[in-house]
């Protein structure tokens, strides 16, 4: 079974389902509120999961309900939690989100206990990077914890993927110890300048990021797909058709995937595909962790794509 270590954040959602998105200072009713668990780091645990790995994951939450309530549901999903610190110098993290009538989001994070999951409490489970064969981190913790594990990473051989939200300007340093960086568009134009607004200028925004250290870079299109460059190739993989009710977790749908589909050993031509099918189908359900698929329905879609 492939072997996925997570390290990042964990947050409890609260979202209300809107007609349209309100603009500054409009209050717009008549919305849908539901709640659900969330966090890019444990989103990407519970979608590695979902599609067969062995998953740990490592992250700090509250000493309170809403920490509670996210271990149980990590538990529930077969995912290790014995790296899950709880803390009582800050309350479990929470995100407030909106969605319209066509899947677009606007979100808010209150980090809370994320932030103090500094590398002091993450060396408490350095031995786990040395089980992964995949580490998967994101930009919801302290930067600090994440240079930390890519490098810890690095010196055992595990291979690196990082995805770099919420949009945060990077080291050269911190760039140089990953193996695959994830951007989306708007997290690539912060870390090059460069505007991404589709697989051209998103070449031209991977190479600049080669240029500083990262080894692969896959720029995610949303409807346009991904595209993988390496230094060598620069390959545009569309994106699969569907019809979107609420694009939450779609990136984090696609990273977990991309986490299983290497730790199997598959090629980034093998890869690309199934990630862009988790993300397709996690947007034609609502919420987060609730919308991503199972190995079968992935399977299931992509065959059903080759009639």
């Amino acid at each position: 079974m492939p072997r996925v270590l997570v390290i990042g954040s964990a947050n409890m959602d609260f979202t209300v389902a809107v007609p349209r998105l309100p603009t500054e200072g409009e209050t717009v009713t008549g919305g849908t509120f539901y709640v659900s668990h969330g966090g890019k780091g444990a989103n990407q645990a519970v979608a590695a999961r979902r599609l067969q790995a062995e998953v740990r994951f490592v992250g700090c939450v509250g000493q309170d309900s809403q920490g509670d309530r996210i271990v149980e549901q990590l538990i529930a999903e077969g995912i290790s939690t014995d790296g899950v610190i709880r803390t009582e110098d800050a309350a479990t993290g929470v995100a407030l989100i909106m969605v319209d009538g066509q899947g677009r989001n606007q979100i808010a994070v209150a980090s809370g206990a994320n932030l103090r999951f500094l590398p002091e409490l993450a060396r408490q489970h350095a031995s786990l990077l040395a089980w992964a064969q995949i580490l998967l981190c994101q930009l919801e913790i302290p930067i600090p914890t994440v240079q930390w594990a890519l490098a810890t990473a690095r010196e055992h051989g595990v291979l690196t993927i990082l995805n770099p939200a919420p949009a945060h300007e990077l080291s050269d340093t911190l760039l140089s110890l990953v193996d695959c960086l994830t951007p989306n568009a708007h997290e690539a134009e912060v870390l090059t300048g460069i505007v991404v607004q589709g697989p051209e200028t998103g070449a031209q925004a991977a190479q600049r990021l080669l240029a500083r250290g990262v080894r692969r870079v896959i720029v995610t299109l949303g409807a346009q797909g991904a595209l993988f460059c390496d230094g060598t190739a620069a390959l545009h993989f569309p994106a699969f058709p569907v019809e979107a009710v609420d694009t939450t977790g779609a990136g984090d749908a696609f990273n977990g995937a991309l986490a299983v589909g290497l730790a199997a050993g598959g090629t980034w031509e093998e890869v690309l595909p199934l990630a862009n099918a988790a993300a397709a189908l996690a947007c034609t359900k609502r919420g987060a962790q609730t919308s991503f698929p199972d190995r079968a329905r992935v399977e299931d879609f992509l065959r059903a794509l080759k009639r």
